[in-house]
């Protein structure tokens, strides 16, 4: 099989509207900030074996586990502010236009920072990071929840860190999500956080249909999810392809993820042209760089090698991505231009 990821790494024009913070630190990075809190680390070996999922990964949960080490180093300003200023340089090498970089402001309180101070940091990582931008990108955060049994107090506070940012302007942190163990704490256990960001008028996203199956993307769906992180899942009923169809509801796919986890035992088996031969509306993203040991050219390189996509459908993936990003409508323009412009650049293909 001829593999397409040399022209793929060649484009210019890559986005990645779901991604992870914590998991996806550059060894650069991890090192760095082990550093200057005077933590060893040993190699680079070492380093994989704490960042990254082994080949016989057994599920979500244990996938999951690989975020204790990053969390560890992520609980100070400067930490936050470097690992996010970090990341959207390394997207940018990458050939990354724009990125929606998602990370969960309560996890980054252990050592007494608050959500506002974590989040402030954050968006001062963005700040820093515009000195490497090409002058079409454009790079933002989305505030995640946590799934858990005790942190509804800590949900709603993210909430309403959310409300203070979003719309307001500063064209940073543009939306919410839900994350973490799915099948440990069912989606509706989340319904009055997100009924308060759908009232505030916060726009989000929700992790359901990867560890979970369809209800769990009903109930996303039903509390206002405007997308959804995974839903891979959405293949197992036409009701569910049907409704994101003629609601024009994007899933954020990230294969790799999905094969680490068990979603899915190959990647042959993984049903993405079967969704888009629906007609539902997909992208495909990293999740996490570092966990996952991958990166956005490696993605679409992996489903257009294994299902022989054209390249035509590759630039409808990256398009999907711009179309159903959350940030403002000139922005968008910049970006679909710029992909347009990319594509004829390099594979000749116009319009």
């Amino acid at each position: 099989m001829n593999s397409n990821i040399e022209w793929i790494k060649d484009l210019n024009c890559l986005t990645d509207i779901h991604v992870h913070l914590d998991g996806s630190l550059s060894y650069e990075t991890v090192k760095y900030l082990a550093r200057l809190q005077k933590i060893d680390i040993e190699s680079d070996g070492e380093l994989k074996d704490i960042l990254s999922v082994a080949p016989d990964c057994r599920n979500l949960n244990e996938y999951l586990q690989k975020f204790e080490f990053p969390l560890k180093l992520l609980q100070t300003r400067e930490a936050i502010r470097y690992a996010v200023c970090e990341l959207i340089r390394e997207q940018e090498r990458q050939g990354i236009i724009y990125s929606e970089i998602r990370f969960a402001p309560q996890l980054h309180t252990h050592k007494g920072l608050t959500q506002k101070e974590v989040v402030e940091s954050a968006c001062m990582g963005v700040d820093d990071s515009r000195k490497y931008w090409k002058t079409y990108s454009d790079h933002n955060l989305i505030l995640c929840c946590m799934r858990g049994d005790d942190n509804e107090a800590l949900n709603y506070e993210t909430v309403n860190i959310a409300r203070k940012y979003v719309g307001k302007g500063n064209g940073t942190v543009v939306a919410l999500d839900l994350a973490g163990a799915e099948g440990l704490y069912p989606t509706d256990m989340f319904s009055g956080i997100f009924r308060e960001a759908y009232l505030s008028g916060i726009p989000f996203t929700i992790h359901a249909g990867e560890a979970a199956g369809v209800e769990s993307m009903k109930c996303a769906l039903d509390l206002g999810a405007r997308r959804i992180g995974h839903g891979i899942r959405a293949v197992e009923s036409d009701d569910m392809t049907d409704y994101l169809v003629k609601n024009n509801i994007c899933l954020e796919l990230c294969p790799t993820s999905n094969l680490n986890t068990r979603i899915y035992q190959r990647i042959e088996d993984y049903p993405v042209t079967e969704l888009i031969e629906k007609g539902v509306k997909v992208t495909v993203n990293t999740d996490n760089m570092t966990v996952s040991d991958t990166n956005e050219a490696n993605e679409i390189a992996l489903i257009t090698d294994t299902f022989n996509l054209g390249k035509r459908s590759v630039r409808q993936l990256i398009m999907n991505s711009v179309e159903t990003s959350f940030t403002d409508e000139s922005i968008k323009n910049r970006l679909r231009a710029m992909v347009e412009m990319n594509f004829a650049q390099v594979t000749g293909i116009r319009g």
